[in-house]
């Protein structure tokens, strides 16, 4: 199984965080859209840093598709042919107040915004006429002076995140894979995750081996009381912090908790975050993240995601773990033992990625 690692650094400081994650053995580097750039930092390590890079995610409905497609040409091209466009929409608050942007139906438009950016990708690689009309963006106008022709490496992957299963189920129909929200649980994975996923792949007539599924966690490890302790406590205050959101109270429903979901959202408008943390309790905790010795995480990582994954990208939310303990984790993950129990067809992928592009 390949690892993915949060590339946690401000763009000055990123190239050297990059190259210390690569060497110690993970396959990806992501970054997600927070306090910086979703796309300059990985436009800096691409050139130097030999590992797969992918937005996870960038925020698509303030954007144009154009501007997408153009990012992720250009950093299939820096990167040698390494890169991921991961996409996702965000909640209403964060697209209006934050974005200033407007929001709706954001399955649908967050859909048409990866056919779309898809189309563009297509036509400059296959010299066709762009010819994309949807509901929400058109584009028809594709100047040679602005089309930058074939990309020599290919067109790159488009994924897209979800959580529900209207969400999920439009992934399934138009991207080239899933990237799940690590507030999830192995019983919502299971149980409605992977049914929508095959609700969309059956609506779509879509061969399930060309779409990729690429699970999130979030891991709180160590080795030592001290280490775990200091994990724990950072991830619960994420899970506080996601679960305040109306949008994951189906993963709490589902662990029987939905009542959470209500208290952590008033406690989030007092600005009581200590108060938040207590609520996540150890069962709970441990339903949503993986936790313990990288060993350990390992094991549950392939529990949780066998025969439906063969990646994962994880989260060391709020600590910073022992470099060690990241490399016993991807190392851990690499073992040919990983393997068992995914499809032949994902064990093949997994293997011919490798060969292509050692970490």
């Amino acid at each position: 199984m390949r690892i993915d690692i949060l590339l946690d650094a401000a763009p000055d400081r990123v190239v050297a965080r990059a190259r210390e994650l690569a060497e110690l053995g993970v396959d990806g580097l992501f970054t997600f859209e927070g306090r910086h750039d979703v796309f300059v930092s990985l436009a800096a390590v691409a050139p130097s840093v030999p590992t797969d890079l992918m937005t996870n995610v960038a925020i698509a409905l303030p954007r144009s598709p154009l501007h997408a497609a153009h990012a992720a040409y250009d950093l299939q091209l820096l990167s040698g042919g390494r890169f991921r466009l991961g996409l996702g929409s965000q909640i209403r608050p964060h697209i209006e107040k934050r974005y200033g942007t407007a929001w709706s139906r954001p399955a649908a438009r967050l859909g048409e915004f990866v056919s779309a950016t898809k189309a563009i990708l297509t036509a400059w690689q296959t010299g066709t006429a762009l010819d994309f009309r949807g509901e929400f963006t058109t584009h028809t106008f594709m100047p040679p002076t602005f089309d930058p022709g074939p990309n020599p490496l290919g067109i790159p992957p488009v994924l897209m995140g979800g959580l529900g299963p209207i969400m999920v189920r439009t992934a399934a129909e138009v991207a080239d894979g899933l990237l799940v929200m690590p507030f999830n649980t192995e019983t919502h994975f299971r149980e409605r995750t992977l049914r929508a996923v095959r609700a969309g792949l059956d609506r779509s007539g879509r061969d399930p081996d060309s779409f990729a599924i690429v699970p999130q966690v979030m891991a709180a490890i160590g080795t030592t009381a001290a280490e775990l302790d200091g994990a724990d406590a950072g991830v619960r205050r994420l899970i506080a912090f996601y679960g305040s959101t109306p949008a994951y109270a189906p993963v709490l429903a589902v662990e029987g908790r939905a009542e959470l979901q209500g208290r952590l959202n008033t406690l989030s408008k007092q600005g009581a975050v200590a108060r938040m943390s207590e609520l996540i309790d150890d069962a709970l905790l441990s339903a949503i993240a993986v936790r313990g010795t990288p060993e350990q995480c390992a094991a549950q990582i392939r529990r949780r995601f066998g025969g439906a994954a063969d990646r994962v990208c994880v989260y060391f939310p709020g600590y910073t773990p022992n470099p060690e303990h990241i490399a016993a984790l991807a190392a851990e993950l690499h073992r040919e033992d990983s393997f068992r129990g995914l499809p032949d067809s994902a064990t093949a992928r997994h293997r011919s990625d490798r060969d292509r592009n050692p970490a």
